[in-house]
């Protein structure tokens, strides 16, 4: 609690969220960080607006540029009647609101060397070549970080010799506890059984730390064997090379990854942008201006550039060079939200030191939105030329057709917070349904909460003054329309499910070109995921935990569905995991009903809970003193005769070889749950000093004495034998005994005062619940050689609290854009979607190909129809069954059976003499309603594969 009560001055209301990504002490370094950002077009504004949300000590926004009608594609803080106005001086005013702990100003004038001198950290955006050598070789002469960041995908980072990184890594790094090491070369590794080895990465660098034994290996660094499985006997094993000469290992331990294996597959790639975004400045520096959209005289210039530039270094992807010429002139905002919210992320480590800065060079692109060869007409020169219009930018890149397509599209957003505000202030640049017939509907039914200003940048302070917050969705679309205003959306406030289908059911559905989810909530994913399978329609999904996100897009017969792409299951524990073979310390932080998962308590366990509500009725401390009694004997249980009694069902011998537990160690500071019992008594509270215990210990009958298994001489509190325990006559007997013959004293004549306390982590942290949880968490933790947790940490496992920073929701949301642009051209080349997975912290960004999906998927979207010939009694059968084998054996409407191949050929006759819907009413008894659009039906097929369960097909009625 001392490092909690020093960080009080930060808005915990605020930054709930964020905290747990960065912690106070790194947000405490932030608050000392004046930050300069140059360039207030689309990428410098994303920039800004993250930094500022983030809570840094102040921001300073600079452009000497005035706004211009290709601005309005990305920049959200500019509307039309802000064309001609300065870019900096409209901005500060939109971007002040952000944060009231964040002063923002606008500066006009050209950079000197004294005005940079007054910052922490410079981000430069969109500047000419000249500007950005001048002002980093400043930066870096005076220590002052230097970030470059570009529309057109490039980031660059440089922050000096001397720069600091407090802490390199995630919260949670990829780790296990250890149960074995061997002696030998190589040395093997053994982990707990539910942690398994293909989590670490072959070729990449582990640490360890609290191995008892072979100590040599504690705060080392070693190699996992390239190949961990030639000599390994299961999943639960790693290399890490020679131990012969090590000493032989006691117990306790744990490893963890610290250096990734680095690939190089792409070096051609981005080296050929590289030298693609020089021969650009070398092209503006010649013609005044960027290569003009489409135009092979200006790309073959390009190239030409590229050429000389690149010499003998690096071989160069002509067509590269060409497309990039082609699309330099464009201006797309999903683009510029991922590089914003990269470069954003890396003034935040500046700041505060926190997480590994970027080395230098990163570069982006996303070549795969631009149409596909084979399935499109080349764009031309003119498609591309500007219109005077706000979407200039992207028509640059894309086309004057592409932009009306995306006017009209229809598109269904779940969800109006983090991920939902980012989502919408994208489709509200880009176009999307600002045009005839487009819509956009969007639903939440959440109120807006002070803590949702840290990271929903769509809502302002205002909007948390009133007795009744306003819904996000309304205030959602009211902000999305004031930033474009022929932006066609509407706000909804249901929540999408079962109990909704009447309102979002088959002509809803049918009437979309897709949906895009902004949950975090699994069930609902999943539930979302059903429906646009059940109306083949795409699905974007994208999510996010601290600095990690990740974004996946799900396209009829293209891709698996969404079920099938991830585990949605939420991580549990064994029981005897929890209660006596804890690994993790998230297993000793389990408390309460959690620990069962469900099943109803066993005749035992019943017995165990009576007692201890018994105890608490029976043994009510009454002072503080007693309060000391009390948490003694509940910590010498549990620490230790509880360990004592596993020890000796348990020998260490006897499981050796099974998941691990650990016999108490070096015995830790008690930690006695003091305030929790006197919160609980309603027993005035005095000091929680040692010396003051021991006092208060020998006025209530106890005697002080020096515990000889402690390292130290630390104090512990013993009660004489004729205190206020229970009789010994009554401890003997058996649990049932003790509960049938000691009746539970009725509260008046005990005059029972007891508060409970909630285990809520939102709730005041003044009652000390979360205090006792701590403590006797890291309690058990050391029992068992498990590495201890903070409080903040703490905390976050409790009350399963998900991090959440504005920049990792802003890069996904631009990734989901990306995905958008390939939906809306139609793209039908697998190869051209991206699933992305990106860990801004490290910063690692990762994009993959889709699944594709499986042979049940695909039937999944298949519908039933009557064959002409019904004399061949085979009845129904699935369009694109037989290609796959499999012939339709039962067709089920619900529970009915409608169909089945094994049918004599009368009936069979008679049944597919009805229409379908006909069928459905005369085999169930009721009619399907005139307004059904669809149908589903379970199929059983010959040549099913065994222990499959079929998806249900969906029919479609005309």
């Amino acid at each position: 609690m001392n490092a909690l009560e020093s960080h009080l001055e930060i808005d915990e209301g605020l930054y709930s969220r964020q905290i747990y990504v960065l912690g106070y002490d790194a947000m405490q370094r932030m608050t000392g960080s004046s930050v300069l950002v140059s360039g207030m077009k689309g990428v410098g504004v994303e920039t800004a607006k993250n930094i500022i949300l983030a809570g840094v000590k102040s921001v300073t926004v600079h452009d000497q540029g005035d706004a211009q009608w290709s601005d309005l594609s990305s920049q959200f803080f500019l509307s039309e009647g802000d064309v001609g106005q300065n870019r900096a001086v409209v901005s500060q005013r939109h971007l002040a609101e952000l944060n009231s702990y964040v002063p923002v100003v606008a500066y006009t004038e050209e950079l000197s060397e004294k005005f940079l001198s007054a910052f922490q950290v410079v981000v430069l955006t969109n500047s000419s070549l000249e500007e950005q050598l001048r002002i980093s070789d400043f930066c870096h002469a005076n220590n002052i970080c230097f970030i470059l960041a570009d529309t057109k995908g490039l980031l660059f980072c440089d922050f000096g010799e001397h720069f600091v990184v407090y802490d390199p890594s995630e919260a949670e790094p990829v780790s296990a506890t250890i149960q074995h090491i061997t002696q030998g070369c190589p040395g093997v590794v053994t982990i707990a059984c539910e942690e398994k080895q293909e989590h670490f990465e072959n070729g990449g660098m582990v640490t360890f730390s609290r191995v008892e034994g072979m100590t040599e290996l504690n705060n080392s660094d070693r190699g996992v064997c390239p190949d961990p499985c030639a000599v390994s006997a299961g999943p639960y094993h790693l290399e890490i090379g020679d131990t012969t000469t090590f000493s032989p290992y006691h117990r306790g331990g744990t490893i963890t990854q610290v250096k990734m294996p680095q690939t190089h597959s792409y070096l051609t790639h981005y080296c050929t942008l590289h030298m693609a975004f020089q021969a650009l400045h070398a092209f503006q520096s010649k013609m005044g201006r960027l290569p003009r959209p489409r135009n092979q005289v200006d790309a073959d210039r390009l190239l030409e550039l590229a050429q000389d530039l690149a010499g003998w270094q690096a071989p160069l992807d002509e067509e590269l060079v060409r497309a990039f010429a082609a699309v330099s002139a464009g201006d797309l905002s999903p683009i510029n939200a991922v590089i914003g919210a990269m470069a954003a992320q890396e003034v935040l480590k500046a700041a505060s030191g926190k997480f590994t800065p970027l080395d230098q060079w990163f570069y982006f692109d996303a070549w795969e939105c631009l149409p596909e060869q084979e399935h499109s007409v080349p764009l031309s020169e003119q498609d591309c030329a500007p219109r005077g219009s706000r979407y200039d930018g992207q028509i640059a890149v894309f086309g004057a057709d592409f932009q009306e397509r995306l006017g009209q599209q229809k598109y269904f957003v779940v969800g109006a917070g983090a991920i939902g505000c980012e989502l919408l202030k994208n489709f509200g640049m880009i176009g999307l349904a600002a045009g005839k017939g487009g819509r956009i509907t969007v639903t939440d039914m959440d109120t807006i909460e002070r803590s949702n200003l840290n990271r929903q940048f769509l809502f302002r302070p205002q909007d948390v003054l009133g007795l009744r917050p306003p819904l996000k969705s309304e205030v959602a679309a009211a902000a999305v329309r004031h930033m474009n205003p022929y932006t066609n959306v509407t706000a909804h406030q249901d929540c999408l499910g079962p109990d909704t289908e009447q309102l979002y059911g088959d002509n809803f559905f049918l009437g979309l070109d897709g949906v895009a989810t902004a949950l975090d909530n699994p069930q609902a994913r999943v539930y979302v995921g059903e429906r646009c399978v059940q109306y083949l329609k795409p699905l974007l999904d994208s999510g996010t935990e601290g600095t990690k996100g990740h974004v996946q897009v799900f396209v009829p017969f293209l891709t698996e569905s969404y079920g099938h792409a991830m585990d949605l299951a939420e991580k549990t524990y064994p029981l005897c995991t929890l209660r006596h073979f804890p690994t993790a310390i998230q297993h000793t932080l389990q408390v309460g009903p959690t620990c069962h998962h469900g099943p109803s308590l066993q005749t035992g366990e019943a017995l165990e809970k009576l007692e201890l509500v018994h105890s608490s009725l029976q043994e009510k401390p009454l002072s503080w003193g007693e309060c000391v009694a009390w948490a003694r004997r509940l910590w010498e249980q549990l620490f230790r005769n509880d360990i004592q009694q596993l020890l000796y069902n348990f020998p260490p011998d006897h499981v050796r070889h099974s998941p691990s537990y650990r016999k108490s160690g070096s015995s830790p500071s008690p930690l006695f749950p003091l305030p929790l019992a006197a919160a609980c008594y309603t027993v005035p509270q005095l000091s929680q000093d040692i010396s003051a215990l021991a006092r208060a210990g020998s006025r209530t009958g106890l005697m002080v004495i020096s515990a000889s298994f402690s390292s130290g001489r630390m104090l512990f509190l013993q009660p004489r034998l004729e205190s206020q325990a229970l009789p010994r006559d009554l401890l003997t007997l058996p649990s049932f005994r003790v509960m049938s013959q000691c009746k539970i004293p009725s509260p008046p004549p005990l005059n029972l005062s007891l508060i409970p306390l909630s285990l809520a982590p939102q709730d005041d942290n003044s009652n000390f619940h979360l205090n006792f949880i701590v403590a006797a968490s890291n309690l058990r933790a050391e029992n068992y050689g498990i590495p201890t947790a903070d409080w903040l940490q703490s905390k976050r496992i409790v009350g399963r609290i998900v991090p959440a920073i504005a920049t990792t929701t802003a890069a996904v949301a631009g990734l989901v854009c990306l995905e958008l642009y390939k939906l809306v051209w139609g793209h039908k080349d697998l190869g051209s979607y991206r699933q992305s997975f990106l860990r801004l912290a490290e910063p690692m960004f990762i994009c993959i190909q889709p699944c594709s999906p499986s042979k049940q998927q695909v039937r999944a979207c298949m519908a039933p129809k009557p064959r002409p010939s019904l004399g061949d009694h085979q009845g129904l059968s699935a369009p694109g069954c037989e290609e796959h084998g499999l012939a339709l054996r039962m067709l089920l409407y619900r529970e009915a059976v409608l169909y089945a191949a094994f049918w004599s050929s009368e009936k069979l006759k008679e049944q597919l003499a009805n229409r379908l819907t006909e069928l459905v009413h005369c085999i169930t008894g009721k009619a399907v309603p005139k307004d059904c659009r669809f149908l589903e039906f379970q199929i059983v097929c010959e040549g099913e594969e065994e222990d499959s369960t079929p998806p249900p097909v969906h029919v479609q009625l005309h």
